[in-house]
């Protein structure tokens, strides 16, 4: 029986490759714990691993980023002003169990992103107006890129998809999606976004990494645009999720 258990919520999990990244990091260093998934259908079940002795930590995920936040001790001051958790820190004190929220997501879209830009992206589209968007709307701020949410709902200062048109495109050219649309295994769907009107001047990054390629980024691709997926910015959230479970 493994002495700690490390794991993630959210509901559905099918997609999620953090749980075979941490147990392949577990054995390559003789770490005695295991990474589990925890499907929930109700944020609420999520009493009954917050109370379980043998958690260590865990990732959040859609769709509970936000929901969480009732149920956690303390938020840290970056996943506060955020709005979103994605990883929460077991503290174990004197006084008893303390859980404290923080978000990664933030630093991993930061620097993966980053090495992707030139003086021509200067404003941003973010696709989706959950959680994670929350994460790249800070960390657009950090790089000093103007920005917009596109949502299917009509609201001050934020884009419906119906809105988008060809100037709008122009003026935009970094284009990030936080919705899971894509995500396996509905890999048909994507972002009702005017693609023809996409270029090789724009920047298309996808949120979604499994598939590796969404239908999103492909057809960003095939008007010349450079695209990424959010394999790396996974694996750079999941190198600092890793520090603050151990700090």
């Amino acid at each position: 029986m493994v002495n700690k258990i490390y794991g993630l919520i959210g509901h559905p999990l099918g997609h999620s490759f953090s749980q075979s990244f941490f147990n392949e990091k577990f054995a390559k260093e003789g770490i005695d714990a295991e990474y589990k998934n925890f499907d929930l259908e109700d944020i609420s079940n999520i009493k009954d691993i917050l109370n379980n002795p043998q958690i260590y930590g865990l990732n959040v995920t859609i769709p509970y980023k936000q929901q969480v936040f009732p149920f956690l001790s303390q938020i840290g001051t970056v996943a506060k002003k955020i709005g979103a958790v994605n990883v929460i820190r077991f503290k174990k004190t004197n006084n008893g169990l303390e859980t404290i929220g923080y978000n990664t997501d933030m630093i991993g879209f930061y620097k993966s992103i980053s090495p992707l830009l030139n003086e021509n992206h200067k404003h941003a589209l973010i696709l989706g107006t959950g959680g994670a968007s929350k994460a790249v709307k800070y960390a657009l701020d950090k790089l000093g890129i103007d920005y917009k949410f596109v949502s299917r709902t009509k609201s001050n200062d934020v884009y419906t998809y119906e809105d988008l048109n060809e100037q709008i495109l122009k003026d935009y050219t970094v284009i990030v999606n936080t919705t899971p649309l894509g995500m396996h295994p509905n890999i048909d769907n994507c972002p009702n976004i005017p693609y023809e009107f996409i270029s090789p001047n724009h920047v298309c990054f996808d949120l979604v990494y499994n598939p590796l390629e969404t239908k999103f980024l492909r057809l960003a691709k095939e008007q010349g645009a450079y695209i990424k997926n959010g394999l790396e910015m996974l694996h750079i959230q999941a190198i600092e999720t890793w520090k603050i479970w151990n700090s």
